[in-house]
């Protein structure tokens, strides 16, 4: 009897040291994908960011280029100046001449303002829309607004309060995935969320 009771005590002692390293194992296999998760979201922020960064480069490079070549007109344009005052008898010709460089002034610098705006665009977009983890709903909803070509039509923001719900402006809207396309619920039907917006963004 005292062997058989060592015997059950032995089992009962391993079975508790199973359960607690199978409990161990799903611990960090959990850990593990939180992690993953997180590096997956902080590679997707990198790869924005390096986008937005390698085009505001390039938009400064073009700023760069465009304010040489106002320089260059404007030192054109006082050399023509000078050249109307030494040469009386080619007026008319330095006169065109002069026009077109301004014109060409003109174009360069609202090329610029263009640019300049273009940049603060650029800046505004940096600001990345991060979705809550686990929810599948928020990441679809993070996808599109992080794509979405007229960000600025997107001044009221999307607030989440919790899973498919979440806070437009003043109203409180519920959201959905169907098929992966994003639906909003307005009265008793939903719309798509290209649709919803086109009706509540000012």
């Amino acid at each position: 009897m005292a062997a058989r009771k060592q015997v059950e005590d032995l089992l009962v002692d391993r079975e508790r040291v199973i359960n607690e390293k199978d409990n161990t194992i799903k611990e960090l296999t959990a850990k593990n994908l939180e992690m993953q998760q997180r590096i997956n979201s902080l590679e997707s922020m990198l790869s924005v960011k390096d986008d937005l960064e390698n085009k505001l480069n390039l938009a400064n490079q073009l700023i760069e280029k465009l304010h040489e070549s106002k320089e260059k007109l404007q030192r054109e344009l006082e050399t023509a100046s000078d050249y109307l005052l030494e040469q009386e008898e080619k007026t008319h010709k330095a006169n065109q001449t002069a026009l077109e460089l301004l014109k060409q002034l003109k174009e360069a610098e609202s090329e610029i303002e263009g640019l300049k705006q273009y940049i603060i665009d650029l800046k505004q977009k940096i600001a990345v829309y991060i979705p809550v983890r686990d929810d599948p709903i928020d990441k679809r909803l993070a996808e599109y607004i992080n794509n979405y070509p007229e960000r600025s039509k997107l001044k009221i923001m999307f607030m989440r309060e919790s899973e498919g719900v979440y806070q437009f402006g003043s109203k409180r809207v519920c959201v959905r995935v169907d098929k992966d396309k994003i639906n909003i619920r307005v009265g008793g039907g939903y719309l798509s969320l290209d649709e919803f917006l086109d009706i509540y963004t000012p």
